[in-house]
C-alpha cells in the first residue's frame, strides 16, 4: 500500500496549487482526477483569462510559476492592465502535467475514490479507475494519506460521504444557498478572426475603456470586451445586438451575457465568456444541448457584426459547464460577506483579494457586482472540515455573497497554496 502525506481529489485551480507546493514543500502527494488532464475551469470550462486581483495578494509562488512555463511556451501573456492571468488553455494541460512532475507529485487521471476508512493517525483511501466498466475490488487498489483535501470544485468527496466514508459517526454539514443561485454558462472559442481588423474597430466604436480594451503584444492584437441586456448599462454593442435579434440571427435569451478576450499565443482566437444559460431548473444534459445551440447562433452572429469575424469559425466548446455556485461545505469558520466588506483581519490568512462581489442573474438589471473598498482575508479555519480533512476553490465555507467575490482563478490559487504551507509546517 503507498503511503502519502495528502491525497488530493480534483485537479484543477486550488488543487494544482495545493499538490504543487506540498509537492515542492518536500511532502509524498497524490493527485487524483476524473477527467483525463488538470487544469479545472480553466481547461476543462474554458475559463480564461484569470481575472486580475490585488496586487498585495499572498501565496502566489504557483501562480507565478504558472506563468513562467507557459510564458515560455508563448501561453501567457501580460495584458496592459497588468493581469498576468491571460492563459492558453491547450498548453495549460502540458505545462500542469510537468509542474507535478517537477515536484515529484503522483497524479492519476480518470480516477474516483470508493471508499475512505479512517485509521488512527490517517485514512485508508480505496480508488479506481472511472473507465472500468464495472467497479471490481480487485481492480481497485488502497492507499494510505495522512490528509485528504477535496478540491472538487463541488465537495463532491463531503456530498456523497455516507456512501464513502465508513465511520458512520462521521458527519458533513452543508451551507445553506437560500434558494440562491447564479446561472451557468457554456464556453467556446472561434478562430480564424482578424484581430487586427477587430480591435482597430471595437476601440473607434466603443470609446469606454472600462468595457472596450486593446493593446499590442509581440506584434498581435488582443482585447476584451463586453454586453449585457441589462437596461441600465449604455452599452455600445447594444444596437448590434438589437439588429441581430430583429433580424432572428439571435434570440432575445443569447444577448442576456457577451464577453469576449483574446487568447494568449493564438493570435487568430477568441474565447467567449457565454452563452449564459438561464433556465436554473433544467437538467445538465438540456443545459448542454441549449448552450450549444445557442453557441451556434452567437457564432453567426459575430460572422455577420462584427469586423474581423468574416472567416471566424467554431474550434472549440467547453467540456463541461462553467458552474459559479456550488456545494459550500461548514468547516470550523463560516466566513460571510461582513467579514469581507469590512476587511476583518485574521491570525491564519490565506489569500488576499480585493476582487468584487460577483453575482450573475438569470433577470435583467438583478446582477450584482459590488465593489469592496479594501482588501479582505480569507482564513485558514474556513478550509479545515475536520481531523485532517479539508476543502478548497468554490466549496470553501462562505455564506453565498462571500463566495461569489472568492471563486475566482487567483484566489483559489491563494487557497490550495496556503493550505499547502499550513500542511507542510504541521507535518
Amino acid at each position: 500500500m503507498k503511503k502519502y502525506d495528502v491525497l488530493i481529489v480534483g485537479g484543477g485551480t486550488s488543487g494544482c496549487a495545493c499538490a504543487y507546493i506540498a509537492g515542492k514543500l518536500g511532502l509524498k502527494v497524490l493527485l487524483i482526477e476524473s477527467n483525463s488532464y488538470l487544469g479545472g475551469s480553466m481547461t476543462s470550462s474554458l475559463v480564461i483569462p484569470a481575472m486580475k486581483t490585488s496586487d498585495n495578494a499572498i501565496n502566489t509562488e504557483f501562480f507565478n510559476a504558472l506563468y513562467k512555463e507557459l510564458e515560455k511556451e508563448g501561453g501567457a501573456i501580460t495584458y496592459s492592465d497588468g493581469n498576468k492571468g491571460w492563459f492558453n488553455p491547450e498548453l495549460l494541460k502540458i505545462i500542469l502535467d510537468k509542474m507535478m512532475k517537477d515536484v515529484n507529485v503522483d497524479v492519476l487521471f480518470e480516477t474516483n475514490i470508493i471508499k475512505i476508512n479512517k485509521k488512527l493517525l490517517s485514512y485508508t483511501v480505496t480508488i479506481c479507475n472511472n473507465n472500468l466498466s464495472t467497479w471490481k475490488s480487485e481492480l481497485s487498489s488502497c492507499i494510505d494519506s495522512i490528509n485528504i483535501v477535496d478540491a472538487t470544485g463541488d465537495a463532491k468527496i463531503f456530498q456523497n460521504f455516507e456512501n464513502i466514508f465508513s465511520d458512520k459517526n462521521f458527519k458533513i454539514e452543508f451551507l445553506e444557498n437560500e434558494n440562491k443561485t447564479q446561472p451557468v454558462n457554456l464556453r467556446f472559442i472561434m478562430s480564424g478572426v482578424n484581430s487586427k481588423e477587430f480591435s482597430d474597430w471595437l476601440l473607434k466604436f466603443d470609446n469606454n475603456r472600462d468595457v472596450s480594451t486593446a493593446c499590442t503584444i509581440d506584434g498581435y492584437a488582443y482585447f476584451s470586451t463586453a454586453y449585457t441586456w441589462d437596461t441600465n448599462t449604455n452599452w455600445a454593442l447594444k444596437p448590434l445586438f438589437k439588429q441581430g435579434i430583429e433580424e432572428g440571427v439571435i434570440t432575445e435569451e443569447d444577448s442576456n451575457y457577451f464577453q469576449i478576450f483574446s487568447i494568449a499565443g493564438t493570435p487568430d482566437s477568441v474565447g467567449f465568456n457565454c452563452p449564459r444559460i438561464l433556465n436554473s431548473n433544467i437538467s445538465r444534459t438540456e443545459a448542454y444541448i441549449k448552450g450549444r445551440e445557442s453557441i451556434l447562433r452567437l457564432s453567426k452572429f459575430c460572422k455577420k457584426y462584427l469586423k474581423g469575424f468574416k472567416n471566424a469559425y467554431i474550434s472549440n466548446i467547453a467540456n463541461t459547464l462553467g458552474v459559479r455556485v456550488s456545494n459550500r461545505v461548514k468547516c470550523k469558520y463560516v466566513y460571510t460577506s461582513e467579514d469581507l466588506k469590512s476587511g476583518k483581519k485574521f491570525d491564519n490568512p490565506v489569500l488576499v483579494s480585493n476582487y468584487p462581489i460577483d453575482v450573475h442573474s438569470n433577470a435583467k438589471n438583478n446582477s450584482k457586482l459590488e465593489k469592496v473598498y479594501q482588501e479582505y482575508q480569507l482564513p485558514l479555519e474556513s478550509l479545515i472540515v475536520s481531523d485532517n480533512l479539508f476543502v478548497i476553490g468554490r466549496s470553501i465555507s462562505a455564506d453565498f455573497e462571500a463566495q461569489a467575490a472568492l471563486r475566482i482563478i487567483p484566489s483559489c490559487f491563494s487557497m490550495g497554496e496556503g493550505l499547502a504551507r499550513y500542511l507542510a509546517k504541521t507535518k
